[in-house]
């Protein structure tokens, strides 16, 4: 994945020197700040493909500058580290936008295996195919799988990665019931830690991207997860 740039947005100057030396070791163009109202001049120098977010900034809380950024940029992969460990940390986290979630104290390498895996999932949800596309209509809504588009009567519904991949996990099983184990497992690279509730999280807020807010097209089956219930065309 050489040649990405990475925005690591952390108040200790020791972590961003030796994170930005290994990644850019790695290959990966690398830029840091120490503030979060550094990071907009930051961004306008360079638009980074993922930002490495710390919670605790002398400025900001990190889950309000994360919910800014996704909803600048669906696309735009984040990365929460912090030295909270609390699971309700890190389900915020995911409600906020956030792709994956490292609490410190964290090994390199770690890091690393989950950029690339998150960069993978940007890549993905940015392009589309040079070839034919693979469509499925359903109700008033068309999910390119080549593309990473969802398109609701010809209109482009912004999705997150994660959101996208969801979807397609769920419409790809048809009328079979998927527990949280099985979408976890569906959702290619992920690496957040696996827990039910960070899966509701997600169906909660592909629920209100489609307006299924009566749950007519992902309906949840009590005790065992959760289908999709949409009409495929």
């Amino acid at each position: 994945m050489a040649g990405e740039h990475i925005l690591i947005v952390e108040d200790d100057a020791r972590i961003c020197r030796m994170l930005s030396r290994y990644l850019k070791a790695e290959g990966f163009s690398v830029g840091y700040c120490f503030r979060g109202d550094e990071v907009d001049s930051r961004i306008a120098q360079r638009l980074p493909d993922c930002v490495l977010l710390d919670l605790s900034l002398p400025d900001m809380h990190g889950f309000d500058l994360a919910r800014r950024l996704r909803k600048e940029n669906e696309r735009l992969g984040i990365i929460i580290i912090t030295g909270a460990g609390e699971t309700v940390d890190r389900i915020i986290g995911l409600e906020v936008g956030a792709d994956d979630y490292i609490p410190k104290p964290f090994n390199e390498r770690e890091v690393l295996a989950r950029l690339r895996s998150v960069l993978r999932r940007v890549a993905a949800s940015s392009g589309g195919s040079e070839g034919g596309s693979d469509v499925i209509a359903f109700d008033e809504f068309e999910l390119d799988l080549d593309a990473h588009q969802l398109l609701c009567s010809g209109k482009e519904v912004e999705l997150t990665s994660h959101e996208f991949l969801l979807l397609s996990v769920l419409v790809k099983a048809g009328n079979r019931v998927l527990s949280r184990d099985q979408i976890l497992e569906g959702l290619s690279g992920r690496d957040w830690y696996p827990s039910d509730r960070s899966v509701d999280v997600l169906i909660g807020k592909l629920r209100k991207k489609l307006n299924d807010t009566s749950a007519k097209l992902i309906k949840t089956i009590r005790g065992r997860g959760y289908k999709f219930a949409g009409k495929v065309s």
